[in-house]
């Protein structure tokens, strides 16, 4: 194959330009991350433009009137890149947990989701981070014929020959070859029951980064040409969609070259999608001069209802303590702010009816200066056994910035949202529970160090 000559007398090129200034790499790879980030979601539906991906990704600043599960697809799949990135410099091999623990980076948290019943009919089902599909998940094509993937039953088995496969080619077979072939055997069992395209893609740059390539970007406007080589494959015809990848790989090739010049990586469409990001930045109004009615009324409307879905939710771990109590923290420098009160822990820990007057209060005192709200519930001596003295604070921190409010969990789960807009019921809802679900989480991980260390014991 003529592109996969191509391909590699590039990588030699690239080769003799190494090890490449770390302001250059730097430059290269946050470009790489920005359009593999929106190009991937956006193959798979996402609706955020690039200028709102790139404000999401460098700024934390979230688009007006997109939805909440477009801004955490795109975080996620950050996310995933980043952690990708570390793993190459531990050499740590491609397993099938690493594969469950980059599903789970990517997706964040189990949804539902629509589907068809085997019978046609339209129902919903739930999608399990870090699972393998517990229905099947065929598809139609546009003849209106059903395409079927690995089931269920199937999936664990060809996962194991997939990997088994791998370890026994990666060798002796060329790189290139190797990630294309590797993407769309995965795509043919679609092992998880969504956000197979994207954990394929990933794990293909994963191969190929692991060989020193740059990773290869799927452009969104060039969707058909992918799915279109996609389907040969289907029928059995696998060169195309070799070549489509190692087309796009010679261009991430050629951008990296570039830059390790010094030289300008920008595209054609770049600019566009620059003045793009600067006409959203010249449409959203400027609230400064009304930022401190504006964080009363978010407060009022937004924050009361945000800490009283927190504390539902956290009531639900309370069963694991023998100890509960609450601070509301409303400065960095005067962390006991409101707990120097005795407020706060006597109403809540004895008498959580209360919790509504008690945020009544913390309105009360919350001024048109106030930069940080945090509400902090604090669990201690663990239930355990063997264990008591573990503990675990969770907490939902505001921070009030000039014209929008940046919340943040424990979890890393963040979200930024103007003061023109209120936080809906499903966001509450949302990052809520994200709290309560990371916090049973560590409990988990704690129970297993557990048990390993009595195993180790043993």
């Amino acid at each position: 194959m003529t592109n996969i000559t191509t391909a590699v007398a590039l990588k030699k090129e690239l080769d003799t330009l190494r090890p490449i200034s770390k302001a250059n790499e730097m430059r290269i790879m946050q470009k790489f991350r920005l359009d593999w980030n929106f190009h991937s979601n956006n193959l798979e539906g996402n609706s955020l433009t690039y200028g709102e991906t790139k404000a999401l990704i460098l700024f934390g600043i979230t688009a007006q009137g997109k939805p909440l599960k477009d801004h955490l697809e795109v975080t996620g799949h950050d996310e995933a890149i980043k952690w990708v990135e570390e793993v190459l410099k531990e050499n740590r091999p491609l397993t099938e947990n690493f594969i469950r623990q980059l599903h789970e980076l990517i997706l964040k948290e189990d949804y539902q989701t629509d589907a068809i019943t085997p019978d046609g009919k339209p129902t919903k089902k739930w999608v399990r981070i870090g699972q393998y599909k517990e229905l099947p998940n065929h598809v139609k094509t546009a003849t209106g014929e059903i395409f079927y993937f690995a089931t269920p039953e199937e999936t664990p088995a060809k996962m194991h020959d997939l990997l088994k496969w791998y370890r026994e080619e990666k060798e002796d077979t060329n790189p290139i070859l190797l990630a294309a072939e590797f993407h769309y055997k995965f795509i043919r069992i679609h092992p998880f029951d969504d956000g197979n395209g994207r954990t394929a893609r990933i794990l293909m740059n994963f191969i190929l980064m692991q060989f020193g390539y740059p990773p290869v970007i799927i452009k969104t406007q060039d969707k058909e040409n992918y799915i279109a080589a996609l389907r040969q494959a289907d029928a059995g015809i696998i060169e195309p969609f070799i070549e489509y990848i190692t087309d796009n790989l010679i261009r991430s090739l050629e951008i990296m070259i570039k830059g390790a010049k010094g030289e300008d990586i920008e595209e054609p469409d770049d600019l566009d999608k620059e003045l793009a990001l600067l006409k959203q930045r010249l449409d959203t109004p400027n609230e400064q001069d009304n930022r401190g009615q504006a964080i009363l009324d978010f407060c009022k409307y937004s924050v009361a209802p945000l800490f009283r879905a927190f504390i539902s939710y956290g009531d639900k771990l309370r069963t694991f303590y023998y100890k509960r109590s609450y601070d509301l923290l409303e400065s960095e420098s005067d962390i006991e702010h409101l707990k120097s009160l005795n407020v706060l822990p006597m109403l809540w820990e004895n008498e959580p009816t209360k919790i509504d007057a008690t945020i009544e209060i913390m309105l009360d005192r919350i001024s048109s200066i106030t930069s940080i709200i945090e509400m902090r519930i604090n669990y201690e001596e663990s239930r355990i056994r063997e264990h008591k003295r573990f503990g675990f604070a969770s907490y939902i921190r505001l921070t009030f910035a000039d014209t929008e409010v940046i919340i943040q969990g424990k979890s890393n789960n963040h979200l930024s949202i103007p003061y023109s807009q209120q936080l809906t019921e499903d966001v509450i809802q949302t990052l809520a529970r994200s709290e309560a679900k990371y916090h049973k989480e560590m409990i988990e991980q704690k129970i297993a160090e557990l048990q390993q260390a009595k195993n180790e014991k043993q």
